[in-house]
């Protein structure tokens, strides 16, 4: 039976850390506060900000919550963020994605101050992480990396594959391997040989966006496989981008879906927001 990777357990264990941290910062009168902006009611996206509303409260930052209407126009949008940005006692912002069409989601990211950009999407964190700067780091890569870290998979020196090459995971993911001293190939829709280029992974990061699509075919004996993806199947029952059933027996260690990367995201969210107050005291 491979190691089943608890990202619950995991993320618990960083809130709890963050909890104390910020219990500290606020006896040396450090306010923590993070505003989190939604433009319309997407099911999926209530979700999401309900989620981390309850993290904030838990770890003991304020939330502000900015529930916008479907037809807020852009320039509506970008003067809040700019507001925002000029107020002393918000040290984090974050923007819902995905943003109505009417919306240029750049131009949205780009107007959030780096030093409050607390998504790690802004192109000066995106940099600063290209080339081995101190900047946030985009949360489901920077979780994957914790999730590696305590449950004591060794990253220095392994083969990593990287199925996907999304802004918001596949391309921080693979600086953040690197980073780590693991040998990284990014792989993709256009990749020849796909099983072939997974196959040769010790450590296999899958966020390609579609339902079960890897297979034991793709998985080396012994690998340790972590899934990114989030969908549901035909019974409404939660699956990732990996066929579980097939490849946990193949590899060392696994992500389940739901309960692997998903709660590191938020956690990590909140380890941005928490570096946020002390950078910017």
């Amino acid at each position: 039976m491979p190691q089943i990777i608890d990202g619950k357990a995991v993320s618990a264990q960083i809130k709890d850390e963050l909890k104390v941290r910020v219990e500290e910062m606020k006896k040396e009168g450090i306010s923590l506060c993070l505003a989190v902006i939604q433009v319309g009611n997407d099911p999926a996206s209530s979700v999401y900000v309900g989620n981390k509303k309850k993290a904030c409260a838990y770890v003991g930052i304020k939330s502000e919550a900015y529930e916008l209407e479907e037809s807020t126009t852009e320039e509506e949008l970008i003067k809040l963020i700019k507001e925002l940005n000029e107020r002393k006692d918000i040290n984090g912002i974050l923007v819902q994605l995905p943003l109505p069409k009417h919306i240029n989601e750049d131009l949205v990211i780009r107007t959030i101050d780096p030093s409050k950009d607390v998504d790690g999407f802004h192109p000066q964190s995106v940099g600063a992480l290209c080339i081995g700067q101190p900047g946030f780091v985009s949360c489901t890569p920077a979780g994957i990396i914790q999730l590696l870290k305590r449950s004591g998979i060794e990253i220095a020196g392994k083969e990593c594959v990287v199925i996907g090459r999304s802004n918001i995971v596949g391309k921080p993911m693979s600086l953040l391997m690197l980073r780590e001293n693991a040998t990284v190939t990014i792989a993709h829709s256009k990749t020849v040989n796909l099983k072939e280029v997974a196959k040769r992974a010790d450590i296999l990061i899958v966020a390609v966006g579609k339902p079960k699509m890897i297979t034991r075919e793709y998985v080396k004996e012994g690998a340790v496989v972590i899934d990114v993806g989030v969908h549901r199947n035909e019974n409404n029952k939660l699956c990732g981008d990996v066929d579980y059933d097939d490849v946990a027996p193949v590899c060392s260690a696994i992500t389940p879906v739901p309960g692997g990367v998903g709660p590191m995201t938020i956690a990590m969210l909140m380890n941005n927001c928490v570096e946020s107050a002390a950078l910017n005291r």
